[in-house]
């Protein structure tokens, strides 16, 4: 079946232009500053919230629409689909949406977008008058709010709202706690940059008792607002404008959804101010996204990754999986970003670390104001990766000096913060000395094998030895020769623990419980085998008797399928009071033996780092959404997912989960550009050690690097699997250098041709 892309690339990918509104769920893009992220569909749905440094949310939008008004109404958002309207488009790219459309000989043009700061979204709706006759036109924009609380039959709302004239607004007014333990006084508000004839602030005024956001009670009755206050009942926000259009006249309204802790602070847009804002956001996303592209014979992959991925990837350092502040999805994400902005990444990692415990453990998640455990053991493992990986790009080691708190305000360098958690683990150990599992780690579905303190992940065991080795070589980069030896030393003891206690003759298990049944074990009805604990050995180097590869290969040789890589095999059909949530998914989804793409983006630096091309090519094309002809449509070509369903769920097969929550973007980008073709940083500068798809026989990547553009292009004259640097030529200069690493040189431009070979 034909991948039908209901669009297309444009501006050199960087964005996507959406020509039908009816793709099959929505297609969302996300838009986000430090305190305030946003999301809208190719039909404006989606929802905003502020968030403070504790995870405490306000939920200022919980979906949006735009109405003209004339003899009849009808909707800018392109709802209901295909009500008459012509010219439809919606163009996603970093930072903004924006829908454009035609009815009744009047064009219009919304465009949503964050500013760089501030707890707000901002809307420019233009109108066009394409007729021959002057049109007076009611613009009517409406936001559901949950700013007092979700509504729910016969409960309460007791929050009120108005309108300030002076203010050009609509408001509702509230208390909240918000970067304080106490209920502060907010403003939830909606201003225009003109002044407004209507407003409405109660829902049940605007939208009515029985009708719904597409069909609101106040303009089929009234054609506009009712000017309702609220008391007591559910708020929403919604203003009306009138516009008197020429013919071939057009005009532009700039509305801001926003929160203020005073009147006074509301924010009233005009042209120059939101002008400004969206110029300086724009700039903003230029700048990060220009770091890292890539041109490969593969062009919708080249658009995927350059700016879509590096986007996402941003977004997920800051914001996590936006439905909660992961822990170590902010952390991985961080190290992902190292790739491309290392001095952000740097900034970030601090913020991150900042909530470890004092102990070396770190939280799950930070969300209602407090930091929650949940019994997870892997949250702090992701630390050592992301400052490594940091440090490494800007090779600053002396940055690990930096002070930052932990939790309770206690202050610590960079260095000890990582310190204690590697030591942390390696004390936290249960049966064998590996590991506790305890209430779950990477896999959180796992979270019933180890509640009583015995149970080990082999996985985590495995992941630890790769932070103790990274923290051994930060250490002597300090000249911490004692620490450096210290933690090889534990390494090699770990690593021992694992040969002994964690090896199923052909490959890693992946846990045993408190009762010391073996999970990922070919001893086991279900569950024989887990894809995570071989990809982590060959990241740890946990090469006895070539353990690695040997694990690497059995993962292949039972957990390929069509779809992609499995996570587990064969999935679990029933529930098992010692694993945990993932035996009662059904079998195939997500970590029950499904398609999980995060993990697949992992096997794709290992099968790199192992140098298997035809690996890397094959499972590459596998995870692309738009590169499965067999399978039909479902979700957003321009963004990953969490994972895919299998031929045996029925209508689901070969469709995707969740879009853009997920770790796959950042390891997807990581995983191209330090791996596959194989920039690695170390001290004299950048490493060469690609591994290529065989199909790309000339294949390009701009990195900047330490203040120095490298524009690198390789070439594989050889055939089969072409490792081998042959010839490396810069600024048309040939040149050798020890093993491959080229040094940056800050300011200059180094234009580099590499010739591969087998």
């Amino acid at each position: 079946m034909a991948y039908e892309w209901y669009g297309y690339y444009t501006n050199e990918g960087k964005d996507y232009v959406i020509t039908r509104p009816d793709t099959p769920r929505h297609w969302y893009n996300y838009m986000y500053n430090d305190e305030y992220i946003t999301f809208a569909s190719q039909v404006g749905f989606g929802e905003g919230f502020a968030q403070d440094d504790m995870g405490r949310r306000i939920a200022l939008v919980m979906n949006r629409n735009f109405f003209v008004c004339e003899d009849e109404y009808w909707s800018l958002a392109g709802l209901p689909i295909n009500y008459g309207y012509s010219g439809y488009s919606c163009i996603h790219t970093a930072g903004s949406t924006t829908i454009s459309l035609k009815y009744r000989n009047i064009s219009s043009k919304v465009r949503i977008f964050v500013p760089n700061k501030g707890l707000m979204e901002i809307w420019s709706v233009t109108l066009k008058n394409e007729s021959d006759k002057v049109r007076k036109l009611s613009l009517i924009p409406y936001a559901k709010t949950d700013i007092d609380s979700a509504y729910k039959p016969q409960g309460y709302n007791v929050a009120r709202g108005g309108s300030y004239k002076d203010k050009n607004c609509v408001y509702g007014f509230f208390y909240n706690q918000f970067n304080s333990e106490r209920n502060l006084p907010i403003y939830g508000y909606m201003s225009s940059s003109e002044n407004i004839t209507g407003y409405d602030s109660r829902r049940t005024a605007f939208i009515g008792a029985y009708n719904d956001e597409q069909r609101p009670k106040a303009l089929e009755e009234n054609k506009g607002c009712t000017d309702s206050d609220c008391i007591v009942e559910k708020l929403c926000f919604t203003l009306q404008n009138v516009i008197t259009l020429e013919p071939n006249e057009q005009k532009t309204i700039h509305y801001v959804i926003g929160l203020s802790f005073n009147k006074e602070d509301i924010v009233t847009a005009d042209n120059e101010w939101v002008k400004n804002q969206y110029s300086s956001m724009m700039e903003k996303y230029e700048d990060r996204i220009r770091r890292v592209k890539i041109k490969t014979p593969w062009e919708n992959f080249d658009n995927l990754i350059n700016g879509w991925m590096v986007y996402a990837t941003d977004m997920g350092s800051r914001w996590a999986r936006v439905r909660h502040n992961g822990y170590r999805d902010m952390s991985q994400d961080t190290d992902c970003l190292a790739v491309l902005n290392a001095p952000l990444a740097w900034e970030r990692i601090k913020r991150v670390l900042s909530y470890q415990y004092e102990n070396g453990y770190a939280p799950r998640t930070i969300i209602d104001g407090s930091l929650k455990d949940r019994n997870f053991s892997d949250n702090t493992v992701w630390l050592t990766f992301a400052v490594y990986d940091i440090i490494k790009e800007l090779n600053k080691p002396e940055l690990l000096h930096e002070q930052v708190n932990f939790n309770n305000k206690t202050t610590a360098s960079v260095y000890e913060h990582i310190k204690r958690s590697v030591d942390f683990l390696y004390n936290f150990t249960g049966l064998y000395g590996l590991i506790r599992i305890w209430g779950g780690d990477w896999n959180d579905c796992i979270n019933y094998a180890g509640l009583e303190g015995k149970g080990v992940s082999v996985w985590l065991s495995i992941a630890w030895c790769m932070a103790a080795k990274q923290l051994s070589e930060l250490a002597g980069m300090l000249g911490y020769q004692e620490d450096k030896k210290s933690y090889m030393d534990k390494y090699h003891i770990m690593r021992d623990r694992i040969d002994e206690h964690g090896w199923d003759g052909e490959y890693y298990m992946y846990a045993r419980t408190d009762h010391d049944i073996p999970l990922g074990s070919h001893t086991q009805e279900e569950g024989k085998i887990f894809l995570n604990p071989q990809i982590w050995a060959v990241f740890a180097g946990l090469d006895k008797e070539n353990r690695h590869i040997k694990s690497m290969n059995m993962a292949e040789l039972h957990l390929s399928s069509d779809e992609g890589i499995l996570l587990s095999k064969p999935a679990y059909t029933r529930q098992y009071d010692y694993i945990g949530s993932m035996a009662e998914k059904p079998g195939g989804v997500q970590d029950n033996g499904g398609v999980y793409l995060h993990p697949a983006a992992w096997k794709l630096a290992a099968d790199a780092m192992l140098k298997k091309n035809d690996k890397v090519e094959e499972n590459l094309k596998k995870m692309l959404p738009f590169d499965n002809d067999y399978y039909e449509t479902k979700g957003e070509p321009y963004c990953m997912f969490n994972c895919y369903y299998l031929d045996y769920h029925g209508y689901r097969k070969g469709t995707p989960g969740q879009s853009w929550r997920t770790g796959t973007n950042g390891w997807l980008l990581k995983s191209t550009v330090m791996y596959i073709f194989g920039l690695v940083p170390e001290p004299k500068g950048l490493k060469l050690n690609p591994c290529l798809p065989a199909s790309w026989k000339e294949c390009s990547i701009t990195k900047l690097f330490r203040g120095c553009t490298y524009n690198i292009k390789y070439i594989q004259t050889g055939n089969g699997h072409n490792n081998r640097i042959s010839r490396i030529i810069v600024n048309g200069l040939e040149k050798q250098y020890i093993n491959n690493t080229i040094p940056s040189i800050e300011g200059q431009i180094l234009d580099i041709m590499v010739y591969l070979e087998t």
